[in-house]
């Protein structure tokens, strides 16, 4: 948008530019050239009075030594006709076809016009004058000058013109890209901002006052709209959380009362009692994860961002978990992280310990700076792999398995908590692979 207004601008400029520069330009080409016409129809007016002079008095003495000094003094090429088109007086060299500017002068024209002198040309210009007096003339006067003064007076102005256009226009691109960046400003405030709230800075906000007034009218608008999302966000964690917390207490105690009632059950209500004694512990768990995830959008992970610690310890609880389930779980000798990506290697644990069958195998690697989880078990098609991370979402073949379909959720806002980025790909031959990468790869984390 910058580079389109300024080449905007600086178009217009340049035509203005050329609207005042070219005009000036061939004006005073113009100039010059009816200077050179008067000047030369000057000296070939007093040839031509020294002609019918001669003429008058049968001696040309007078008019060829004049015309050979002007010759030699000028360059020039002077010829003087009788009426019959002889040759009188001859000096330098008349190279160019002078019929029609004979028979103008014979009819008693003198010329009137030059063509316009441009430092590219014409090299000489033809001044006819008739010489006589009245009706009767006596010869013509053809006078074949250089232009080379006049030429190079027109360039000197050209090129001035040319000089002052250049620095016109450097200045002028300068004032336009300074109008452009006054003009974008907001918008690349606006840019910047929305570019910070979908990376997850809800606070960012554009810094108005710089720029047209609507644009920063609409900064204004922009930030009561943040501010108006942002509110609303926070009131809807703060409700989740406090839900998520306010109902942990009664889930217990129902959990609780449950478990007491056991002993007074009569044989055929224990399966109810069971599945009921389930639920609970399902809806507890769903709890616990929508909990966590409100404290993770409400960023109280921070402490767990600072704090670091060897991964393969941590992990390494699992291994009686798999042991369990005749899985395999293969982890790194070290490995040092933040604790929110040991909770985010726990989530991907968790999930391939449901689904990964008897037999099969979950390796933890880090390469290149990137956390893996690859497991070997059925995995999940591609169009399903950019579902799964979302809330609540359970593969329609997985339909019975317990959770509450918020792991990988949580494990996603986690991610993009430590300037990370959470993936699943596919495992060759066959099965899932969680990758974690952080945001600068190279300096690990």
């Amino acid at each position: 948008m910058n580079a389109r207004l300024v080449v905007t601008f600086t178009t217009l400029i340049v035509l203005m530019i050329a609207a005042l520069a070219v005009p000036l330009g061939l004006a005073y080409a113009s100039h010059r050239t009816n200077r050179l016409l008067l000047d030369r129809r000057a000296d070939a007016t007093r040839f031509a009075e020294l002609a019918d002079q001669a003429a008058r008095e049968g001696d040309r003495t007078a008019l060829t030594a004049e015309v050979t000094r002007y010759s030699d003094l000028y360059g020039a090429a002077v010829v003087v006709k009788n009426r019959e088109g002889e040759n009188l007086v001859d000096a330098g060299d008349m190279s160019v076809d002078t019929s029609a500017a004979v028979r103008l002068a014979l009819g008693g024209q003198t010329t009137e016009d030059l063509p316009t002198i441009s430092p590219f040309g014409p090299s000489h210009v033809l001044v006819a004058e008739p010489a006589g007096r009245d009706a009767q003339l006596s010869g013509v006067v053809l006078l074949l000058a250089p232009t080379t003064q006049a030429r190079a007076d027109v360039s000197l102005v050209w090129a001035g013109l040319a000089l002052g256009a250049l620095v016109a226009l450097g200045y002028s691109v300068l004032a336009a890209r300074g109008l452009a960046r006054w003009i974008l400003r907001p918008v690349t405030e606006l840019d910047r901002t929305t570019q910070a709230i979908a990376e997850g800075h809800l606070d960012a906000r554009a810094h108005h006052g710089v720029g047209p007034s609507e644009l920063r009218r609409l900064e204004e608008r922009f930030n009561a709209m943040a501010d108006a999302v942002s509110s609303t966000l926070d009131r809807q964690r703060a409700f989740v959380a406090d839900a998520s917390h306010e109902l942990r207490t009664p889930l217990t105690v129902l959990s609780l009362r449950l478990e007491n009632l056991e002993p007074h059950l009569r044989s055929e209500g224990t399966a109810e009692f069971e599945e009921a004694l389930a639920e609970v512990d399902r809806l507890a768990g769903l709890v616990e994860d929508l909990l966590a995830l409100a404290r993770v959008e409400a960023g109280a992970v921070t402490g767990e961002l600072d704090r670091v610690a060897e991964l393969a310890p941590r992990l390494a609880g699992w291994r009686e978990v798999y042991a369990a389930k005749q899985l395999t779980l293969e982890l790194p000798v070290s490995l040092v992280a933040p604790e929110a990506v040991a909770r985010i290697a726990d989530i991907a644990l968790d999930n391939a310990q449901k689904f990964v069958p008897p037999g099969g195998t979950v390796t933890v690697t880090l390469r290149e700076g990137v956390l893996r989880i690859a497991d070997d078990g059925p995995g999940l098609p591609e169009e399903e792999r950019s579902q799964a991370i979302g809330r609540f979402w359970r593969a329609g073949a997985h339909a019975n398995v317990p959770g509450s379909g918020l792991g990988l959720a949580i494990a996603a806002e986690l991610a993009k908590a430590c300037g990370a980025t959470l993936a699943l790909g596919r495992n060759e031959p066959h099965g899932l692979v969680v990758e974690l990468r952080p945001a600068q790869p190279d300096t690990g984390w």
